[in-house]
């Protein structure tokens, strides 16, 4: 049975994050949804209990940010996360997990997910992840970022022929370079002497002339062309 819940919004002193969270799990949802209420920067906005349900939401409520789980009824985690990004290209993913060898990690990267968590992360490092990528940046877990450089490495290379990564300016490869090596915009800002909002306007233009729509989708193209002088 698909279940679908919006929530009672809730005051608060500034302009809270909106949440949308889904999950098959009846009392792991529900769970999480209490913890977050807790934190007076967030706000929930609905829950949602398989695929389907979570793409009607996610349009309906256009949420900020989705919390998705990965394995669902209806509609699995890689098609609710292809069909929100295409119904709300503002709202960010994030992909929870009870494993980290879940084999969908770069099908959710490629189609838009912003971050990808194991389930037994803290209500802490979930509240967190939250911000980070409300924030337009990427986050996943160690265990699974160790997981998708491997499957990086591990790709042909396709031809250069007329790649849109050729594209790339040297400052915005340097920027590429930073953010693959895990950095926040100030912490490339700093390491380039630039101020952040420099560093989002080349984020911006590396999304635009690679044609992707995440920073991790970025990094993963980059690193697949050979673009980053990474180990």
């Amino acid at each position: 049975m698909t279940e679908a819940t919006p929530t009672e919004t809730r005051p608060t002193g500034g302009e809270p994050i909106r949440v949308l969270v889904v999950d098959d799990q009846e009392l792991f949802r529900r769970g999480l949804v209490m913890l977050l209420r807790q934190d007076a920067d967030i706000e929930v906005v609905g829950e949602a209990g398989d695929g389907m349900a979570a793409t009607d939401f996610a349009e309906s409520l256009a949420p900020d940010v989705v919390l998705l789980d990965v394995r669902m009824p209806k509609r699995t985690g890689v098609e609710a996360c292809r069909a929100i990004k295409e119904a709300v290209p503002s709202a960010k993913i994030i992909m929870l997990t009870v494993s980290d060898e879940e084999a969908d990690l770069y099908d959710t990267v490629k189609n838009g997910a912003s971050g990808y968590l194991l389930k037994d992360s803290s209500i802490d490092e979930v509240a967190q992840a939250i911000r980070v990528v409300h924030e337009g940046q990427s986050l996943i877990s160690p265990s699974m970022a160790v997981k998708l450089i491997d499957e990086f490495k591990s790709m042909s290379k396709p031809e250069k022929a007329q790649g849109p990564g050729f594209k790339l300016t040297d400052r915005e490869l340097e920027v590429l370079r930073l953010v693959a090596k895990g950095m926040n915009n100030r912490d490339v800002a700093k390491a380039l002497f630039i101020s952040e909002n420099t560093v989002k306007n080349h984020v911006r233009n590396i999304l635009e002339k690679l044609q992707l729509h995440s920073r991790m989708e970025a990094v993963m193209f980059a690193m697949r062309e050979k673009l980053l002088d990474l180990p």
